[in-house]
């Protein structure tokens, strides 16, 4: 008699879930200088004036030294109402403009020629940088005995202080364009002047901006200089008079609108850079 034996029974049995552990939350930490600050740029002017306030109100600082916040407001409206400020600030504007104007266009030209071709290079590039180790004011001597004392020294001076920056920053603008562009340029069968205008202007732009800054900075730079001597008239000759007789409140009426105008120039030039290089994303977004 044979015995059966029963079968094993099979329990089936549900897959239980294995907790995952819980993945932890990666933070990433953020390396760039952060969200722009509303105002951000005149956050330090702000402080400064605060400074020369407090300093002048408590006598930490002499105005015998530094003239007071309140006499130089006083003294800008006295010589707004002779209409000495409005003279002299026509005719020094006049100056660093027309400098600028002809620093840029020189210097343009000469990094446009510079960069595109290596004859003009091997021509331009070594006395460009021999001229940049010479600083504009060490010529001022040269100029006088080439230009006189009138306008056109005055204007050239500016104008080599100007093209300088222009020239550097536009050919180095040049000389990084990614040469994949210039090849594809080529392949396409771009004319001279397509290839100019559709790569080689745009790729120097970021460069032409940066020089442009320095550029109005280094105009109002040249200028405090040449107006002092022998001027009749401008915002360095006012200065260098007030110094004759003694009177702190007009320099420093003079340093503070030097320092206006390139701060305003400097901003707007960001502005322009802003607004030009739009496609391009920095750390300054």
């Amino acid at each position: 008699m044979s015995t059966l034996t029963a079968p094993r029974a099979v329990v089936a049995t549900r897959p239980q879930r294995v907790s995952a552990p819980r993945a932890r939350r990666r933070t990433t930490r953020r390396l760039g200088p952060g969200r722009a600050i509303p105002g951000g740029a005149t956050l330090g002017l702000l402080a400064l004036l605060a400074f020369w306030l407090i300093g002048s109100a408590t006598g930490f600082i002499d105005q015998r030294t530094l003239s007071a916040p309140w006499t130089v407001v006083t003294t800008t409206g006295e010589l707004l109402e002779e209409g000495r400020l409005q003279e002299n600030l026509a005719v020094s504007a006049q100056r660093a403009f027309l400098g600028l104007a002809l620093g840029i266009v020189l210097g343009t030209l000469l990094a446009l020629i510079s960069g595109l071709s290596r004859v003009g290079e091997a021509l331009i590039d070594g006395p460009v940088q021999v001229k940049r180790a010479i600083p504009s004011l060490a010529l001022l001597p040269l100029l006088i005995l080439w230009l006189g004392i009138g306008e056109t020294m005055k204007v050239v001076t500016i104008l080599l202080g100007v093209f300088i920056p222009v020239y550097i920053h536009t050919h180095n603008g040049l000389r990084t364009i990614d040469a994949r562009y210039v090849e594809l340029a080529e392949t396409v069968g771009l004319s001279r002047w397509a290839f100019v205008r559709r790569i080689v202007l745009p790729g120097a732009l970021p460069g032409f901006l940066l020089g442009l800054r320095f550029a109005v900075t280094g105009a109002w730079l040249s200028l405090v200089v040449v107006e002092q001597i022998n001027g009749t008239a401008g915002i360095g000759y006012m200065m260098e008079l007030a110094r004759t007789y003694g009177q702190t409140e007009i320099i420093v009426v003079g340093l503070v609108l030097y320092g206006v105008l390139g701060f305003g120039s400097d901003a707007l030039v960001r502005l322009v850079q802003r607004r030009a290089l739009t496609w391009r994303r920095t750390l300054a977004d």
